[in-house]
Protein backbone atom coordinates (compact mmCIF):
# COMPACT_ATOMS: atom_id res chain seq x y z
CA UNK A 1 0.00 0.00 0.00
CA UNK A 2 1.10 3.39 -1.15
CA UNK A 3 1.74 6.57 1.36
CA UNK A 4 -1.14 8.33 -0.56
CA UNK A 5 -3.58 4.78 -0.20
CA UNK A 6 -2.87 4.90 3.88
CA UNK A 7 -2.86 8.73 4.39
CA UNK A 8 -6.77 8.15 2.68
CA UNK A 9 -7.56 5.23 5.06
CA UNK A 10 -6.25 6.90 7.89
CA UNK A 11 -8.44 9.84 7.16
CA UNK A 12 -11.34 8.27 6.67
CA UNK A 13 -10.82 6.33 9.84
CA UNK A 14 -10.54 9.74 11.97
CA UNK A 15 -14.02 10.97 9.90
CA UNK A 16 -15.83 7.61 11.22
CA UNK A 17 -14.71 8.35 15.14
CA UNK A 18 -15.46 12.00 14.36
CA UNK A 19 -19.28 10.89 13.41
CA UNK A 20 -19.81 8.19 15.70
CA UNK A 21 -18.96 10.72 18.32
CA UNK A 22 -21.13 13.19 16.31
CA UNK A 23 -24.06 10.67 16.64
CA UNK A 24 -23.75 10.07 20.74
CA UNK A 25 -23.64 13.88 21.38
CA UNK A 26 -26.81 14.06 19.28
CA UNK A 27 -28.78 10.98 20.62
CA UNK A 28 -27.46 12.61 24.35
CA UNK A 29 -29.20 16.12 23.52
CA UNK A 30 -32.45 14.04 22.88
CA UNK A 31 -32.33 12.20 25.76
CA UNK A 32 -32.27 16.02 27.51
CA UNK A 33 -34.66 17.25 25.72
CA UNK A 34 -37.29 14.75 26.07
CA UNK A 35 -36.56 14.70 29.96
CA UNK A 36 -37.10 18.20 29.15
CA UNK A 37 -40.50 17.77 27.29
CA UNK A 38 -41.67 15.10 29.77
CA UNK A 39 -41.13 17.40 32.54
CA UNK A 40 -43.24 20.40 31.01
CA UNK A 41 -46.00 17.93 30.41
CA UNK A 42 -45.95 17.11 34.22
CA UNK A 43 -46.05 20.49 35.38
CA UNK A 44 -48.91 21.21 32.86
CA UNK A 45 -50.86 18.58 34.37
CA UNK A 46 -50.21 19.62 38.08
CA UNK A 47 -51.60 22.99 36.86
CA UNK A 48 -54.63 21.31 35.06
CA UNK A 49 -55.36 18.86 38.36
CA UNK A 50 -57.93 19.27 40.66
CA UNK A 51 -56.90 20.46 43.84
CA UNK A 52 -56.75 18.12 46.63
CA UNK A 53 -58.34 18.57 50.29
CA UNK A 54 -56.63 18.56 53.75
CA UNK A 55 -58.54 16.20 56.01
CA UNK A 56 -57.50 14.58 59.85
CA UNK A 57 -58.26 10.69 60.32
CA UNK A 58 -60.89 10.45 62.97
CA UNK A 59 -60.93 6.57 63.06
CA UNK A 60 -60.37 3.68 60.54
CA UNK A 61 -62.88 1.09 59.85
CA UNK A 62 -62.77 -3.14 59.87
CA UNK A 63 -63.70 -2.84 56.32
CA UNK A 64 -60.11 -0.72 55.33
CA UNK A 65 -62.16 2.58 54.94
CA UNK A 66 -61.17 5.96 57.51
CA UNK A 67 -64.24 8.30 58.65
CA UNK A 68 -62.09 11.74 57.99
CA UNK A 69 -63.08 15.37 59.13
CA UNK A 70 -62.45 17.57 56.38
CA UNK A 71 -61.39 20.78 56.34
CA UNK A 72 -64.42 21.69 54.11
CA UNK A 73 -66.70 21.09 57.07
CA UNK A 74 -68.32 17.65 57.28
CA UNK A 75 -66.51 13.97 58.26
CA UNK A 76 -66.26 11.51 55.58
CA UNK A 77 -66.34 7.77 55.34
CA UNK A 78 -63.76 7.27 52.19
CA UNK A 79 -61.79 4.82 50.91
CA UNK A 80 -57.87 4.36 51.20
CA UNK A 81 -56.01 4.08 47.70
CA UNK A 82 -53.63 1.75 46.93
CA UNK A 83 -50.56 3.10 47.45
CA UNK A 84 -51.48 4.63 50.77
CA UNK A 85 -49.75 1.76 53.59
CA UNK A 86 -52.59 1.34 55.99
CA UNK A 87 -50.39 1.32 59.15
CA UNK A 88 -49.71 4.73 58.81
CA UNK A 89 -53.35 5.56 58.92
CA UNK A 90 -54.24 6.09 62.60
CA UNK A 91 -56.63 8.77 64.21
CA UNK A 92 -55.06 12.69 64.20
CA UNK A 93 -53.03 12.18 60.82
CA UNK A 94 -53.24 14.51 58.61
CA UNK A 95 -54.40 13.30 54.95
CA UNK A 96 -54.95 14.29 51.73
CA UNK A 97 -58.50 13.94 49.96
CA UNK A 98 -59.12 13.50 45.62
CA UNK A 99 -61.82 15.55 45.20
CA UNK A 100 -63.39 13.67 42.60
CA UNK A 101 -63.85 10.29 44.67
CA UNK A 102 -63.01 11.82 47.89
CA UNK A 103 -60.17 9.34 48.46
CA UNK A 104 -57.36 9.63 51.14
CA UNK A 105 -54.27 9.33 48.67
CA UNK A 106 -51.32 10.90 50.26
CA UNK A 107 -50.56 10.56 53.87
CA UNK A 108 -49.55 14.09 54.88
CA UNK A 109 -46.60 14.97 57.71
CA UNK A 110 -47.67 16.21 60.65
CA UNK A 111 -47.61 20.55 60.53
CA UNK A 112 -46.33 22.54 63.24
CA UNK A 113 -46.49 25.81 63.94
CA UNK A 114 -43.72 28.07 62.48
CA UNK A 115 -43.98 30.53 65.85
CA UNK A 116 -44.02 27.85 67.65
CA UNK A 117 -40.56 26.18 66.00
CA UNK A 118 -39.35 29.10 66.17
CA UNK A 119 -39.03 28.78 70.25
CA UNK A 120 -36.40 26.14 69.81
CA UNK A 121 -33.00 27.34 70.88
CA UNK A 122 -30.84 25.21 68.25
CA UNK A 123 -27.50 26.08 70.06
CA UNK A 124 -27.27 24.94 73.67
CA UNK A 125 -26.76 27.80 75.89
CA UNK A 126 -22.64 28.33 77.45
CA UNK A 127 -23.71 29.26 80.37
CA UNK A 128 -22.68 26.33 83.43
CA UNK A 129 -22.96 26.09 86.91
CA UNK A 130 -19.29 27.48 87.27
CA UNK A 131 -21.05 30.84 86.24
CA UNK A 132 -23.45 31.30 88.91
CA UNK A 133 -22.48 32.50 92.52
CA UNK A 134 -23.71 32.02 95.61
CA UNK A 135 -26.51 29.79 94.49
CA UNK A 136 -25.13 26.50 95.32
CA UNK A 137 -28.57 25.52 97.50
CA UNK A 138 -30.80 26.25 94.48
CA UNK A 139 -28.13 25.09 92.29
CA UNK A 140 -28.49 21.68 93.82
CA UNK A 141 -31.80 21.18 94.05
CA UNK A 142 -32.52 22.09 90.03
CA UNK A 143 -29.71 19.56 89.59
CA UNK A 144 -31.96 16.63 91.29
CA UNK A 145 -35.39 17.64 89.74
CA UNK A 146 -33.79 18.47 86.35
CA UNK A 147 -30.43 16.87 85.02
CA UNK A 148 -30.66 13.76 87.07
CA UNK A 149 -34.32 12.02 86.01
CA UNK A 150 -33.04 13.34 82.53
CA UNK A 151 -29.49 11.24 82.92
CA UNK A 152 -30.89 8.88 85.05
CA UNK A 153 -34.38 7.73 84.71
CA UNK A 154 -33.46 4.09 86.10
CA UNK A 155 -32.99 4.88 89.02
CA UNK A 156 -36.76 6.44 89.22
CA UNK A 157 -38.06 3.40 87.78
CA UNK A 158 -35.68 1.33 90.26
CA UNK A 159 -37.70 3.28 93.28
CA UNK A 160 -41.04 2.84 92.15
CA UNK A 161 -41.81 6.69 91.77
CA UNK A 162 -42.57 9.73 89.19
CA UNK A 163 -39.84 12.37 89.10
CA UNK A 164 -40.72 16.03 89.32
CA UNK A 165 -42.53 17.14 86.39
CA UNK A 166 -41.63 20.81 86.76
CA UNK A 167 -39.77 23.86 88.68
CA UNK A 168 -40.62 27.29 89.93
CA UNK A 169 -38.02 29.87 90.47
CA UNK A 170 -39.27 32.93 92.33
CA UNK A 171 -36.99 35.97 93.35
CA UNK A 172 -36.17 39.48 93.06
CA UNK A 173 -34.97 40.97 90.02
CA UNK A 174 -31.81 40.30 88.60
CA UNK A 175 -30.57 37.21 91.30
CA UNK A 176 -29.99 34.74 88.74
CA UNK A 177 -33.40 32.84 87.38
CA UNK A 178 -32.84 32.72 83.94
CA UNK A 179 -29.24 31.89 84.48
CA UNK A 180 -29.71 29.44 86.04
CA UNK A 181 -32.73 27.31 84.00
CA UNK A 182 -30.04 27.82 81.39
CA UNK A 183 -26.96 26.59 82.85
CA UNK A 184 -29.30 23.18 83.05
CA UNK A 185 -29.30 23.38 79.84
CA UNK A 186 -26.14 24.25 78.98
CA UNK A 187 -24.92 21.05 81.71
CA UNK A 188 -27.29 18.46 79.64
CA UNK A 189 -27.39 17.23 76.41
CA UNK A 190 -31.78 18.32 76.49
CA UNK A 191 -33.27 20.59 73.49
CA UNK A 192 -33.58 23.94 75.12
CA UNK A 193 -36.66 25.33 74.35
CA UNK A 194 -37.03 29.32 75.85
CA UNK A 195 -40.41 31.84 75.54
CA UNK A 196 -41.62 34.53 77.43
CA UNK A 197 -44.68 34.28 78.69
CA UNK A 198 -46.28 37.24 77.05
CA UNK A 199 -45.80 35.96 73.68
CA UNK A 200 -48.76 33.33 74.79
CA UNK A 201 -51.27 36.55 75.38
CA UNK A 202 -52.70 36.05 71.55
CA UNK A 203 -55.21 38.81 70.74
CA UNK A 204 -57.52 36.13 68.95
CA UNK A 205 -59.78 33.67 70.71
CA UNK A 206 -58.58 30.41 71.41
CA UNK A 207 -54.81 31.01 69.44
CA UNK A 208 -52.71 31.38 73.33
CA UNK A 209 -53.99 27.84 74.39
CA UNK A 210 -53.06 26.28 70.50
CA UNK A 211 -49.53 27.46 71.03
CA UNK A 212 -49.47 26.19 74.30
CA UNK A 213 -50.92 23.27 73.49
CA UNK A 214 -48.18 22.94 70.08
CA UNK A 215 -45.57 23.92 72.12
CA UNK A 216 -45.82 21.00 74.53
CA UNK A 217 -46.01 18.15 71.62
CA UNK A 218 -42.90 19.59 70.42
CA UNK A 219 -41.61 19.04 73.12
CA UNK A 220 -42.59 15.46 73.43
CA UNK A 221 -41.47 15.02 69.94
CA UNK A 222 -38.03 16.53 70.29
CA UNK A 223 -37.81 14.93 74.42
CA UNK A 224 -35.72 14.85 75.88
CA UNK A 225 -36.12 18.84 76.05
CA UNK A 226 -36.51 21.58 78.91
CA UNK A 227 -39.26 24.27 78.67
CA UNK A 228 -38.16 27.27 79.98
CA UNK A 229 -40.96 29.68 80.76
CA UNK A 230 -39.98 33.48 81.67
CA UNK A 231 -41.92 35.77 83.74
CA UNK A 232 -44.91 33.17 84.18
CA UNK A 233 -47.36 35.70 86.14
CA UNK A 234 -47.70 37.69 82.62
CA UNK A 235 -50.42 34.36 81.67
CA UNK A 236 -50.92 32.47 85.52
CA UNK A 237 -52.04 35.71 87.85
CA UNK A 238 -55.02 34.71 90.06
CA UNK A 239 -58.28 34.32 88.22
CA UNK A 240 -61.57 36.05 89.28
CA UNK A 241 -64.93 35.43 87.87
CA UNK A 242 -65.08 39.45 86.63
CA UNK A 243 -63.48 40.23 83.97
CA UNK A 244 -62.60 41.88 80.27
CA UNK A 245 -62.87 39.63 77.11
CA UNK A 246 -58.92 39.79 76.83
CA UNK A 247 -58.90 38.51 80.99
CA UNK A 248 -60.97 35.72 79.98
CA UNK A 249 -58.63 34.85 77.18
CA UNK A 250 -55.31 34.88 79.12
CA UNK A 251 -57.45 32.78 81.20
CA UNK A 252 -58.19 29.72 78.48
CA UNK A 253 -54.25 30.05 77.91
CA UNK A 254 -53.60 29.35 81.56
CA UNK A 255 -56.07 26.82 81.38
CA UNK A 256 -54.60 25.19 79.05
CA UNK A 257 -50.77 25.50 80.30
CA UNK A 258 -52.03 23.66 83.54
CA UNK A 259 -53.97 20.61 81.89
CA UNK A 260 -50.81 20.11 79.70
CA UNK A 261 -48.98 20.36 83.01
CA UNK A 262 -51.41 17.91 84.55
CA UNK A 263 -51.67 16.05 81.07
CA UNK A 264 -52.74 11.98 81.01
CA UNK A 265 -49.29 11.17 79.55
CA UNK A 266 -46.67 11.77 82.32
CA UNK A 267 -43.82 14.16 80.97
CA UNK A 268 -40.78 12.06 82.17
CA UNK A 269 -38.45 12.84 79.48
CA UNK A 270 -40.03 17.09 79.61
CA UNK A 271 -39.01 19.40 81.94
CA UNK A 272 -40.80 22.50 82.73
CA UNK A 273 -38.96 25.45 84.43
CA UNK A 274 -40.98 28.74 85.09
CA UNK A 275 -39.45 31.88 86.66
CA UNK A 276 -41.36 34.66 88.61
CA UNK A 277 -40.66 37.72 90.82
CA UNK A 278 -44.04 37.67 92.06
CA UNK A 279 -44.79 34.57 94.11
CA UNK A 280 -47.76 36.37 95.71
CA UNK A 281 -49.78 36.97 92.25
CA UNK A 282 -49.87 33.09 90.91
CA UNK A 283 -52.91 31.29 90.77
CA UNK A 284 -53.26 28.85 93.78
CA UNK A 285 -53.76 26.26 91.05
CA UNK A 286 -50.68 26.37 89.41
CA UNK A 287 -48.36 26.15 92.49
CA UNK A 288 -50.12 22.86 93.92
CA UNK A 289 -47.92 19.67 93.46
CA UNK A 290 -48.42 17.50 90.38
CA UNK A 291 -47.45 20.61 88.09
CA UNK A 292 -44.65 22.43 89.85
CA UNK A 293 -43.44 20.25 92.29
CA UNK A 294 -40.46 22.08 93.23
CA UNK A 295 -41.01 26.03 94.33
CA UNK A 296 -37.29 27.25 94.98
CA UNK A 297 -36.54 30.84 96.35
CA UNK A 298 -33.15 32.46 94.65
CA UNK A 299 -32.93 35.37 97.14
CA UNK A 300 -30.58 38.59 97.33
CA UNK A 301 -26.99 37.35 97.56
CA UNK A 302 -25.39 37.65 101.05
CA UNK A 303 -21.84 38.85 101.41
CA UNK A 304 -19.98 35.65 100.79
CA UNK A 305 -22.55 34.80 97.50
CA UNK A 306 -21.39 38.35 96.38
CA UNK A 307 -17.77 38.04 96.50
CA UNK A 308 -18.75 34.79 94.35
CA UNK A 309 -20.11 36.65 91.88
CA UNK A 310 -17.13 39.53 91.61
CA UNK A 311 -15.03 36.77 91.93
CA UNK A 312 -16.32 35.32 88.32
CA UNK A 313 -17.16 38.72 86.68
CA UNK A 314 -13.26 39.88 87.66
CA UNK A 315 -11.69 36.86 86.49
CA UNK A 316 -10.83 38.27 83.39
CA UNK A 317 -10.21 41.93 84.54
CA UNK A 318 -6.58 43.10 85.20
CA UNK A 319 -7.20 44.14 88.47
CA UNK A 320 -4.88 46.26 91.13
CA UNK A 321 -4.90 46.25 94.69
CA UNK A 322 -8.99 45.71 94.62
CA UNK A 323 -10.28 43.81 97.52
CA UNK A 324 -13.13 41.33 96.66
CA UNK A 325 -14.27 41.44 100.45
CA UNK A 326 -14.49 45.24 100.54
CA UNK A 327 -16.46 45.63 97.35
CA UNK A 328 -18.68 42.53 98.87
CA UNK A 329 -19.63 44.61 102.62
CA UNK A 330 -19.94 47.67 100.31
CA UNK A 331 -22.41 45.90 98.01
CA UNK A 332 -25.07 45.21 100.44
CA UNK A 333 -28.64 44.84 98.75
CA UNK A 334 -27.30 44.69 95.36
CA UNK A 335 -28.58 41.52 92.97
CA UNK A 336 -25.82 39.52 90.95
CA UNK A 337 -27.25 41.97 87.65
CA UNK A 338 -26.07 44.93 89.75
CA UNK A 339 -22.44 43.79 90.26
CA UNK A 340 -21.78 42.70 86.76
CA UNK A 341 -22.71 46.30 85.79
CA UNK A 342 -20.52 47.40 88.38
CA UNK A 343 -17.61 45.52 87.10
CA UNK A 344 -18.30 47.14 83.55
CA UNK A 345 -19.04 50.10 85.12
CA UNK A 346 -15.05 50.36 86.39
CA UNK A 347 -14.01 48.74 83.21
CA UNK A 348 -14.56 52.32 81.75
CA UNK A 349 -13.79 54.35 84.24
CA UNK A 350 -10.32 53.17 84.06
CA UNK A 351 -10.44 53.61 79.91
CA UNK A 352 -11.57 57.37 80.35
CA UNK A 353 -8.49 57.48 82.68
CA UNK A 354 -6.31 55.94 80.26
CA UNK A 355 -5.21 53.06 82.68
CA UNK A 356 -4.44 49.10 81.62
CA UNK A 357 -6.02 48.25 84.54
CA UNK A 358 -9.02 48.44 87.44
CA UNK A 359 -8.51 49.80 90.52
CA UNK A 360 -10.19 50.02 93.75
CA UNK A 361 -11.06 53.78 93.43
CA UNK A 362 -12.23 52.65 89.43
CA UNK A 363 -14.94 49.95 92.10
CA UNK A 364 -15.50 52.86 94.15
CA UNK A 365 -17.09 54.76 91.70
CA UNK A 366 -18.64 52.30 89.78
CA UNK A 367 -20.77 51.32 93.03
CA UNK A 368 -22.10 54.62 94.04
CA UNK A 369 -22.96 55.08 90.17
CA UNK A 370 -24.83 51.83 89.98
CA UNK A 371 -26.37 51.49 93.30
CA UNK A 372 -27.10 55.01 93.77
CA UNK A 373 -28.92 55.53 97.07
CA UNK A 374 -28.05 52.49 98.30
CA UNK A 375 -24.59 52.53 98.37
CA UNK A 376 -23.50 52.16 101.31
CA UNK A 377 -19.44 52.92 102.48
CA UNK A 378 -17.21 50.52 104.16
CA UNK A 379 -17.98 50.10 107.63
CA UNK A 380 -21.30 51.42 107.54
CA UNK A 381 -23.46 48.24 106.02
CA UNK A 382 -25.80 46.65 107.47
CA UNK A 383 -25.52 45.33 110.82
CA UNK A 384 -22.61 47.87 111.63
CA UNK A 385 -22.87 50.19 115.01
CA UNK A 386 -20.49 53.22 115.09
CA UNK A 387 -18.73 53.36 118.66
CA UNK A 388 -19.60 56.54 120.49
CA UNK A 389 -16.78 58.21 122.70
CA UNK A 390 -17.83 58.18 126.68
CA UNK A 391 -17.42 62.42 126.73
CA UNK A 392 -18.90 64.83 129.26
CA UNK A 393 -20.69 66.41 126.28
CA UNK A 394 -22.84 63.36 125.55
CA UNK A 395 -25.65 61.74 127.31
Amino acid sequence: MSEIDFGVRRKGDDYVKYLEMRVQELEAEVNYLRNEVNYYKREIEKLLSTPLIEGIVIEVLKDGRAVVKSTTGPNLIVNVSGSVKADALRPGTRVALNQRGSTIVEVLPSSEDPYVRGMEVIEKPKVRYSDIGGLEKQIQELREVVELPLKSPELFKELGIDPPKGVLLYGPPGCGKTLLAKAVAGETNAVFISLVASELAQKFVGEGARIVRELFNLAKKRAPAIILIDEIDAIAAKRMDLGTSGEREIHRTLTQLLAELDGFDPLDNVKVIATTNRLDVLDPALLRPGRFDRIIEVPLPDVSARKEIFAIHTKRMKLYKVSLDELARMTEGATGADIKAICTEAGYSAIRAGRKRVTMEDFVYAVKKVLGGRYRPYGQEEGFKPRVSKSPSVV
